[in-house]
């Protein structure tokens, strides 16, 4: 049985402990694997929702808003604020553009923004 070893008691000691040291090796990694997997299961459950609304900002001073977005637009840019439902509805009916890709406009109900600004209809 286990011919394929060695016969010598020194060389049989330093494979054993040089086997031992993998085995270590191989449990440090497997840790801080499941650790990794738990921390990212802990932030996916523990995500902060998105806003509902957010105003896309410009640059330089008072950084103007330049569009509206639903909070979970990958069109918006990286300089935005969150807003709620009634301040993004006000927002666009006073002339803010609505963006094309996710269309807060329609999703809030507001029809005809390129009417006049005293003739927008706005659904309930």
């Amino acid at each position: 049985m286990f011919d394929d070893l060695p016969s010598d008691l020194d060389q049989l000691r330093t494979l054993r402990i040089w086997h031992a040291l993998w085995v270590q090796r191989i449990d440090a990694k497997a840790a801080a694997i499941r650790q990794r997997q738990a921390e990212e299961e802990y932030g996916r459950r523990n995500r902060p929702t998105p806003p509902e609304w957010i105003v896309e900002l410009g640059i330089g001073t008072g950084r103007p808003p330049l569009q509206v977005h639903a909070g979970d637009c990958h069109m918006a840019g990286k300089r935005h604020r969150p807003v709620d439902r009634d301040e993004a509805r006000g927002l666009l009916t006073q002339g803010l553009k609505a963006c094309t890709h996710c269309q807060p406009d329609v999703l809030l109900h507001i029809i005809d923004l390129s009417s006049a600004h005293n003739a927008y209809a706005v659904r309930p």
